[in-house]
């Protein structure tokens, strides 16, 4: 009895766990969403509850209260999001960004930085066709594989390999990552698209493919 009763517990407290961890990462994922859009929010809240100090005390003091001003925060920068985007695909809107990206090709560091984070944000979003070819490759070492995105292919200077540039993206911020540079030969090709590698990714591996290759046939021939 003691040894079924056991069984039992051993059971449930699998299941309780196998429920809680996806809902445990999709909180996790939120949570820092959500912490970064009221952060950057919030002196828009401020300035906006000293706007209405004047005529509105009442709200200008709630609109301060700790529950309520980091959901503001987050919908002001949401709301900010969406006329942005908006924006942008207006023909104003495209000239007012091409002249800012102009200035900022002006500024060499600041050039560096900001063309290599909008070519990963771009690939990202599947707006760069280099980046469909989903592959797994040996990080951190040998023994284990991670996936990734092929960005580049070129050849070694001195013997003319073949070698692939990979972006690796991090759980649960995939924007964040390691650039590194593989002989095509130790790729293992995947048939991931970009949208189920990223998904794969970002919820730490809960949602993702049922099977996998995990070694290229070919070299373990």
């Amino acid at each position: 009895m003691a040894k079924k009763r056991g069984s039992h517990i051993q059971r449930y407290l699998l299941a309780g766990i196998l429920t809680m961890v996806p809902l445990w990462i999709t909180w996790i994922v939120l949570s820092f969403l959500f912490r970064q859009l009221s952060t950057l929010g919030g002196p828009w809240v401020r300035a906006l509850s000293i706007t209405l100090a004047q005529t509105s005390p009442n709200i200008s003091q709630l609109l301060l209260h700790p529950w309520l001003q980091p959901f503001l925060a987050a919908i002001l920068i949401l709301l900010g999001l969406y006329a942005l985007g908006w924006i942008t695909t207006r023909v104003l809107g495209r000239q007012l960004v091409n002249s800012v990206e102009n200035l900022i090709d002006r500024i060499p560091l600041v050039k560096k930085i900001y063309g290599s984070t909008k070519k990963i944000i771009s690939a990202l979003n599947q707006e760069n066709p280099t980046m469909e070819r989903v592959v797994l490759i040996e990080f951190p070492n040998q023994s284990m594989k991670t996936v990734g995105f092929v960005t580049k292919i070129f050849q070694d200077k001195n013997s003319g390999k073949e070698l692939a540039a990979v972006y690796v993206p991090t759980t649960p911020n995939p924007t964040s990552g390691y650039l590194e540079i593989v002989p095509t030969e130790r790729l293992v090709n995947t048939d991931l698209s970009v949208e189920q590698a990223m998904t794969f990714v970002v919820s730490g591996g809960t949602v993702g493919p049922e099977r996998m290759v995990f070694d290229d046939p070919v070299r373990t021939a």
